[in-house]
């Protein structure tokens, strides 16, 4: 009876440790920002939690570099977050998997309305500026080959290997629809690569062609070369805040916080802060507390 009373009493006390591990489900804080797995989402998360922090009440648990962009939309969907920072065309093709159109307020605008309906998602203004995919290459090779479009890189396309990311080579605005498009070919399947690494595996010669973001600011430091979308394949990406209704409505501050950024960063300036905490290795906090203040928010 004394060792299975022991036993009771340990298992409940290894319950109370498991469970004092478990994160709760809003961690301390009134609501809950995340952001996508690479360097501009986590600043972007950070100034939409500093924003909120610093013009209302509410305190703030981050959740950045959650996953990529079905990650994050699903955990916003279920409630397990409360706002990130979403691009248009990504939201517009990927997640509501309609076809590319090119006209911004058109994508904009329909994004609003499918969100609302379908998801109970409120999108905010864009915040001004816009990160589309950009096809690279070395710059030494587009000036051998003279090289400017994306049409004229793919008649080598067939003795190149292509380096790209795992939600592009999944997306059909990606990597799919690019080929289809441009009729690209590879004599080799693309290699698998996380985004951080795509650039010196372009710069070492590992692959030839990679698909990257037209607000990184490695690609004028390291001679990089942005093929020009000829065909305007791609549809515009504009950086939009997306919000729970749910949330909006329990914290009605909020709405007010948040569109206070709204048309407040441009690409130039976008790529900036990417370069500092990037190429400077200046902490993220840092850097977005410094661009709220230079930017009197």
């Amino acid at each position: 009876m004394k060792k299975f009373f022991t036993f009771c009493l340990l298992t409940f006390a290894l319950v109370v440790v498991l469970a004092s591990c478990q994160p709760s489900s809003n961690g301390g804080g009134d609501i809950v920002v995340a952001s996508k797995d690479f360097t501009e989402q986590d600043i972007l998360g950070e100034l939409l939690a500093q924003q909120i922090e610093a013009t209302t009440n509410l305190k703030v648990e981050r959740k950045l570099h959650l996953g990529g962009s079905f990650v994050c939309h699903q955990a916003l969907t279920a409630g397990q977050v409360d706002a990130y920072v979403e691009y248009t065309g990504t939201a517009f093709t990927a997640i509501l998997k309609q076809q590319a159109i090119s006209d911004p307020q058109a994508v904009y605008q329909r994004i609003q309305q499918a969100y609302s309906k379908q998801f109970a998602l409120e999108v905010a203004e864009p915040l001004g500026f816009e990160n589309t995919y950009a096809i690279i290459v070395r710059g030494d090779d587009a000036r051998r080959l003279n090289l400017q479009t994306i049409s004229q890189a793919a008649k080598y396309t067939p003795q190149w290997q292509g380096g790209f990311y795992y939600e592009f080579v999944e997306r059909e605005d990606g990597l799919p629809g690019l080929s289809k498009a441009y009729e690209l070919k590879f004599a080799k399947p693309p290699r698998l690569m996380d985004m951080g690494l795509m650039y010196r595996a372009l710069l070492q010669g590992m692959v030839d062609i990679v698909a990257g973001n037209s607000t990184d600011a490695q690609i004028a430091r390291l001679d990089l070369l942005v093929l020009k979308d000829d065909k305007q394949y791609f549809p515009p990406y504009e950086a939009v805040p997306i919000v729970r209704k749910e949330t909006l409505t329990k914290y009605p501050q909020l709405r007010k916080a948040i569109s206070q950024l709204a048309g407040r960063i441009s690409a130039d300036e976008m790529r900036q802060l990417n370069y500092l905490v990037e190429g400077e290795l200046r902490d993220i906090k840092e850097v977005v507390s410094e661009f709220r203040k230079a930017k009197k928010l």
